[in-house]
């Protein structure tokens, strides 16, 4: 689990505190407040992350490898843009007001998305560990059998005790909304940007600090995580589609 690198026995490798920040990054969308961006937003988060894991690989994936590994690459057909838009059209109302009423459907949305990809983005770095991707195999049909594994490999996993300990982290801030729009909204040129964890604020920087430490004491979870993956990669499951950005 650890990276060979020289540092303290007990320290979180650098990789995996990025894998941490990008899954906070992705948690935060769900409270931006502009129509269609939080899944634009989640999607760009979502792809970034695993190009940052390939990049310190030394490896560049094609678009289409990135989104089948980010999850969003079936969310991109015609068909699924115009449902998910149609979805967005429907139910935003109903959700801008009850969320101004019950904190808690934030707080739930932001630790089912801060789940999803703080496990699939874990299971990718395990995944680059092992070599199952190089810059051959991301040219062919590697990514679909190695984000088939991942799916996999979480719907066996009793995530309980990860999304409560995600629970406890953000409910102790209660300066969310503000947070997400400055990490995700770009003052300048009034569009959407990628948060970066080295120009990030507090608050960012503190929610993804607690969740490091949370992970590194689950040591024993992802551990098992990780043998749910080694067993479904070989055998190769008969798993469903990757899932849509939205990560539910």
């Amino acid at each position: 689990m650890a990276d060979s690198t020289s540092r303290p026995p007990d320290a979180v490798p650098p990789s995996l505190a990025r894998v941490a920040f990008h899954a906070v990054a992705a948690g935060l969308t769900p409270l931006i407040p502009v129509p269609f961006l939080d899944d634009y937003a989640l999607r760009q988060v979502r792809e970034q992350s695993v190009r940052d894991q390939l990049k310190e690989r030394g490896l560049k994936a094609p678009d289409k490898a990135v989104a089948v590994l980010a999850g969003s690459y079936d969310a991109r057909s015609l068909g699924g843009r115009l449902v998910s838009y149609l979805k967005a059209v429907a139910l935003f109302p109903v959700r801008k007001v009850f969320r101004k009423v019950f904190f808690v459907l934030w707080v739930k949305d932001c630790v089912d998305l801060t789940s999803v990809c703080l496990h699939h983005g874990y299971l990718l770095h395990h995944a680059l560990q092992r070599g199952d991707l190089d810059a051959a195999s991301l040219q062919g049909d590697a990514p679909q059998k190695v984000q088939a594994a991942i799916v996999a490999s979480c719907a066996e996993m009793d995530s309980r005790p990860i999304n409560q300990a995600l629970r406890r982290i953000f409910r102790s801030s209660r300066v969310l909304m503000a947070e997400a729009t400055r990490a995700f909204l770009d003052p300048k040129h009034g569009g959407a940007r990628v948060p970066d964890p080295k120009g990030e604020n507090a608050e960012v920087k503190s929610l993804t600090d607690r969740l490091i430490q949370e992970l590194w004491e689950e040591r024993g979870y992802f551990t098992a995580l990780e043998a749910h993956y080694d067993k479904h990669l070989k055998h190769g499951p008969a798993a469903p589609a990757p899932q849509a950005a939205t990560g539910t």
